[in-house]
């Protein structure tokens, strides 16, 4: 949880560093009226945000009398985690998934698919949703709504000197090409937020007593399913996939590392194997470090290997 803090903060640290130069390049005024506009545009996003999603994702509500034990499982979580009751819901999409959403931690909204309720068995289903409950409790929403500030202020700044009115035509295109540099680098930098908030949640599931590998397992499942999936099906959830627990466009080169994993071929990932990939040495390629850079989800031989080092 140490080393995870301490990368979320050297991350923040970073992008309002971007701010810091960006109010010594362009000063206060042209600032705040870029960060007034911004936060008009993320406040209607943040307060719309949970009716685009459920849209997006064609959630269904459901009651205690329709889903007795998935409400059970979310209360008790819920209790534990010393937060409100979110509301459950359903999920209408042909892909294994569990997600979190909404505007605050007495807004929050939990929602699986039926092909994840079919696929894990009670305990890994208790610890993906712990998962879930930690990203509300961890106020993820709020974080991703305030970094994305950053981009937004940067890229409008990008404009503004690119196509206005300058009177130095010069200095004018070097600002716009550094505000585009800075854009970039930020965008870099919230997804990096997007992964450490991934690991953040990971942990917050244990801490709330669900053992690691029965997340490790649950995950292994997840991206099985999700390679064995055909290019249309993915295709349908490629503009969503934010929502998902793993990437499922890089599925199918995942589940290649992580059959390995899965030594006695039983389909899931027991306490022994994780334990050994404890004290496995890890190799990514160079690659696939690259493309990590650029997604809201870690490599997931990474993100397994990092519950391994909670066993007790």
């Amino acid at each position: 949880m140490f080393s995870l803090t301490i990368r979320m903060m050297l991350v923040l640290g970073a992008l309002f560093g971007i701010l810091y130069v960006v109010v010594a390049l362009v000063g206060g005024g042209t600032l705040y009226a870029n960060l007034v506009i911004a936060g008009i545009i993320l406040l209607i996003q943040y307060l719309i945000s949970p009716y685009i999603v459920q849209w997006s994702m064609r959630v269904r509500y459901v009651s205690e009398e329709e889903e007795p034990e998935l409400h059970r499982i979310v209360g008790e979580l819920a209790e534990k985690a010393g937060i409100p009751k979110p509301k459950v819901g359903i999920s209408d999409i042909p892909i294994a998934n569990a997600f979190a959403f909404g505007r605050s931690i007495r807004d929050g909204r939990v929602v699986v698919t039926r092909e994840i309720m079919n696929m894990l068995d009670r305990n890994e289903l208790t610890a993906v949703l712990g998962h879930e409950i930690g990203h509300i409790r961890n106020r993820d929403m709020v974080i991703t709504t305030l970094v994305s500030v950053i981009p937004m202020i940067l890229y409008n700044l990008y404009l503004m000197f690119a196509f206005g009115n300058s009177e130095n035509r010069g200095s004018g295109a070097a600002l716009a090409i550094l505000f585009l540099i800075l854009y970039f680098i930020s965008n870099l930098l919230v997804l990096a937020v997007s992964r450490i908030r991934e690991y953040l949640a990971d942990y917050t599931s244990v801490t709330l007593g669900n053992s690691p590998e029965y997340l490790a397992s649950a995950l292994y499942k997840l991206v099985y399913n999700s390679a064995r999936k055909s290019e249309e099906e993915l295709a349908t959830v490629s503009n969503i996939k934010a929502f998902f627990l793993n990437d499922p466009n890089v599925a199918y080169n995942e589940i290649r590392e992580l059959a390995q994993l899965d030594t006695n071929r039983n389909f899931r990932i027991d306490r022994s194997e994780l334990e050994m990939l404890k004290n496995a040495r890890v190799k990514i390629s160079f690659g696939e470090r690259i493309l990590e850079l650029m997604t809201t989800h870690p490599n997931m031989l990474k993100r397994i290997k990092k519950l391994s080092e909670y066993i007790g």
